[in-house]
């Protein structure tokens, strides 16, 4: 067992167990490849037993209370963002995103309150965001001045989360999401196209390091934050679409190369990654990136983050994700389907990533009560387990740190049900031969979870400790008949409070019959007993 490594000494290893070219890098290293990658990597089995993780998808985006992309919108004249942030704050010209940044102060925040909440709730790892598109790194950032140890809450708001989580003997992670600012940041540099105020600048464009002077921002440069490239957009685009249109031709939509006009942000997009996995050692990295951002450098990243893993566990015992991957990739990271269900049991693990309302704090969600309910959650995480996946659910999070009153009911449903089935039929399991049957059918990929009505012949299995576990998605009123089970010799059957599941043989599977459901049952777990069953 290696007791340390660096990462050429992790490169040269894993290049010759994947039979592939050490390719000569400066000062003698060697080029961190896909295959390499998958050679070092095995996703580990703490992850795969873990099956359910939360998320607090939490910036200052969600100090407004208005939903995602905040900060992006604010700057789109016409848009219903655009709106609300001259009404509450002022013109994006005098009050820009920056100011935003500044008014979170995150007062009522109570991390292990939170973190309890969600260790009963069932989650057996956490993931703290580290910097969104917004630019604004939570973490004590030796690299980007825009940091929240200088910035709103003046804390280190990740190395808290990490010291409470660890506490609690959870397993950690970090999301980064800040790739695309040098891209998402280019309507900050826009100006209204119309209006007593057409043509007037926004402050991304105008704002320098030495206007801070006196102000709270004396010593940081808002082209730090807003990344600064922009600014190389032509004056007298007619509107937000024709810059857009611009950044488009000369940068590319949402790449995931080095963008060309700034290869010095993606550059210290390295130095600030390697730092927050250095400093924080998390056991999960999640990028929100389809592949690796930035070619060879999203490689860089992940090689890094793998021998620091070797040099403290002795093997990369971590996992980090990505979206969109082709079968080498997912050798050698684990593929996160963003807002979607899998079709299909997938013989390697994955996870899907998703949340009971808008990514950011939407204060509209809490006042129309239009959460994902309790329910929908756990046929979501039963789906999702089935088919060899782990569900990692953001629960929103306000400006000041709290989460409302509904959330706290949906998390109430969560933990009874995660306390009555969990250990039994979600953590430590694996799928069954198949994953399940039914007739109602959810479409794989990204974005597709939609409006899911499941009965109760949807059926899902999963094996833990030597028994098969039926769960049902919908509670039954009436027998429900498994094909699967059809030929199978089932001596025992029973809920998971020991109530007895009448089992008999009918033409074309087994017949199961449960006894009514109790008040707020729901999503009931059949433990099946009987040889070769699991």
């Amino acid at each position: 067992m290696m007791t340390s490594i660096d990462r050429r000494q992790f490169l040269v290893a894993t290049a010759a167990t994947a039979a592939v070219p050490a390719s000569a890098a400066s000062g003698g290293g060697v080029t961190a490849t896909w295959a390499t990658l998958a050679a070092a990597w095995r996703c580990p089995d703490w992850f795969r037993d873990a099956k359910f993780g939360i998320w607090a998808h939490w910036s200052a985006q969600c100090v407004p209370e208005q939903g995602d992309w905040y900060g992006r919108l604010m700057y789109q004249q016409g848009h219903p963002i655009y709106d609300h942030h001259r009404r509450t704050y002022g013109h994006p010209a005098d009050t820009g995103f920056m100011e935003i940044e500044h008014r979170w102060r995150a007062e009522a925040w109570d991390p292990a309150y939170l973190v309890r909440r969600y260790k009963a709730a069932g989650a057996r790892y956490f993931v703290a965001l580290a910097c969104h598109h917004d630019n604004l790194d939570t973490f004590a950032s030796r690299h980007h001045a825009w940091n929240t140890t200088r910035v709103g809450p003046k804390r280190d708001i990740v190395g808290t989360w990490e010291r409470i989580v660890r506490a609690e003997g959870l397993r950690f992670g970090v999301s980064n999401h800040a790739s695309h600012a040098w891209h998402w940041w280019q309507t900050a540099y826009g100006y209204d196209p119309e209006g007593p105020r057409a043509g007037e600048r926004y402050d991304a464009f105008r704002l320098t390091a030495a206007q801070g002077k006196g102000l709270w921002w004396e010593g940081l440069d808002p082209q730090e934050l807003y990344t600064g490239a922009n600014m190389a957009a032509p004056a007298g685009l007619a509107n937000i679409a024709a810059m857009n249109a611009w950044h488009d031709a000369h940068d590319g939509k949402w790449l995931e190369t080095v963008p060309p006009r700034n290869p010095a942000f993606a550059a210290k997009w390295l130095l600030r990654q390697n730092e927050l996995v250095d400093r924080y050692r998390p056991d999960l990295v999640y990028f929100d990136d389809f592949g690796l951002p930035f070619g060879q450098i999203g490689l860089d990243a992940v090689a890094h983050y793998y021998a620091g893993a070797i040099a403290a566990q002795g093997r990369a015992d971590v996992v980090l994700t990505a979206k969109q991957l082709d079968p080498l990739q997912r050798r050698a990271i684990t593929e996160d389907i963003e807002r979607g269900w899998s079709d299909r049991l997938r013989p390697e693990p994955w996870q899907t990533c998703t949340c009971i309302g808008d990514w950011h704090y939407n204060r509209a969600r809490f006042e129309q009560k239009s959460y994902v309910p309790a329910k929908q959650v756990i046929q979501r995480l039963v789906d999702t387990v089935a088919k060899n996946g782990n569900l990692l659910l953001s629960i929103p999070v306000r400006g000041d740190g709290t989460i409302d009153s509904e959330e706290e009911h949906i998390l109430d449903g969560i933990t009874s049900w995660m306390r009555t089935n969990g250990e039994a039929a979600i953590h430590g399991s694996r799928p069954w031969t198949v994953y399940g049957e039914g007739p109602t059918v959810v479409a794989g990929g990204m974005f597709s979870e939609g409006a899911v009505r499941f009965v109760p012949q949807d059926v899902r299995f999963t094996v833990t400790a030597g028994a098969l576990h039926a769960i049902l998605l919908e509670w039954p009123e009436t027998p429900v008949t498994v094909t699967a089970l059809a030929g199978r010799r089932v001596d025992r059957a029973t809920l998971a409070d020991g109530r007895p599941v009448a089992v008999r043989p009918v033409a074309g599977g087994l017949e199961l019959t449960l006894p009514g459901a109790r008040a707020g049952e729901m999503v009931p777990v059949v433990r099946l007993d009987g040889p070769g069953l699991a």
